[in-house]
């Protein structure tokens, strides 16, 4: 008999890669996410990989909806084994150009969103005293930038959330597993259906992997849950460079937040976004990035960086990240070399004006 796997956000970007690749893996799968004929699509997907599948077409933030969800998926798939929290929603925006509702919006999606899922998931495990619960986060969960306020703060909340939930399994000596998948950069269509109040389109900061790598870690990790697993070099180092000095990763993101993010396209005024409701259309998981993207990502569990190699990993981080800031400026630097106390200056103030000379291909 086939596990049960539910994934939210499975209408596109990595909730759909990974919906394909559970079912590649011997799951059956059921789907939840708003738009029903992005869902559609994604079951024929699963399907043409020898999967079952569910249909369930729902908004996360509807917490009843999610309960009604489950209650359709135990009965009509089986009893649940995995589930996969990946919904979210995010704005592309300076703080003071978002408003209070659209926060709240965003919070209730991509917090909230988990937390409904992760109810539902423990009413159903825990009697069973089994499964598993994936939450699928980011680096932006430790270390946020400029541009994302909303998605970042509600990343950090999944985080301190799952970090609390954890412990009371422990405590309770629950057979339940839980892992976070922090992810890097990933090819996905949000950064054209995101509501984006910037005068430009908008492009995850490379390096840019593409969902179907990331896929394959988040099964791996379901299949083998540890506490945590980190993908990919650049979330490595943008988790743990914030940790050992944040102070500098400020300053690096006040200017790198903005570059590595926007690019040289104008943004058209009447694009649609996916805050309220979706947009038609399906794009499938992947973004427009794929000529840019890594098919292959690399994963690491933190358990692993301990003592010595915590201390080394630590020390060839920092060496790194300075030798970045001494050959970046070098590189910035013109013919006629200004003042050492106005460069910074100058060169945050050309990453506020929203990219006067933005990068299509932008290094971290």
């Amino acid at each position: 008999m086939a596990r049960i796997v539910v994934i939210t956000g499975a209408g596109a970007g990595v909730g759909r890669a990974t919906a394909v690749a559970f079912a590649r893996a011997g799951y059956d799968v059921a789907l939840v996410a708003r738009g029903r004929d992005r869902l559609e699509a994604a079951a024929r997907e699963v399907r043409a990989q020898g999967a079952n599948t569910l249909v369930l077409p729902l908004d996360v933030a509807d917490a009843a909806a999610v309960e009604a969800a489950a209650d359709r998926i135990e009965r009509e798939l089986g009893p649940i084994d995995v589930w996969v929290n990946v919904a979210m929603v995010t704005i592309f925006a300076p703080v003071h150009d978002i408003s209070a509702d659209e926060f709240r919006r965003v919070t209730e999606v991509t917090y909230l969103g988990y937390v409904h899922g992760t109810l539902a998931a423990l009413a159903r495990m825990r009697p069973r005293d089994r499964g598993t619960i994936v939450q699928v986060g980011s680096a932006l969960s430790y270390r946020a930038i400029p541009l994302q306020s909303a998605y970042c703060g509600a990343k950090f909340a999944i985080r301190g959330f799952t970090d609390a939930l954890r412990s009371e399994l422990l405590h309770d000596k629950s057979r339940i597993r839980l892992t976070m998948v922090q992810l890097p950069a990933v090819n996905t269509p949000q950064f054209d259906w995101a509501r984006n109040r910037l005068p430009t389109k908008v492009q995850p900061v490379p390096p840019i992997f593409q969902p179907d790598a990331i896929a394959r870690e988040i099964v791996r990790a379901a299949g083998r849950p540890t506490r945590e697993v980190w993908l990919g070099v650049s979330a490595v180092k943008a988790i743990i460079g914030g940790m050992l000095v944040p102070g500098y990763a400020d300053r690096l993101l006040a200017t790198q937040g903005y570059s590595g993010q926007i690019t040289s396209e104008a943004r058209p005024k009447d694009q649609p976004d996916n805050l309220l409701e979706p947009p038609p259309g399906d794009p499938g998981a992947r973004g427009r990035f794929t000529a840019r993207a890594q098919s292959r990502c690399v994963s690491f569990d933190p358990a692993w960086l301990r003592g010595g190699a915590l201390l080394g990993l630590l020390g060839a981080l920092a060496g790194a990240f300075a030798l970045g800031h001494v050959v970046g400026r070098e590189r910035a630097r013109p013919r006629r070399v200004p003042h050492p106390q106005h460069a910074p200056h100058r060169a945050v103030e050309q990453a506020r004006s929203f990219g006067a000379r933005p990068h299509t291909v932008a290094r971290r």
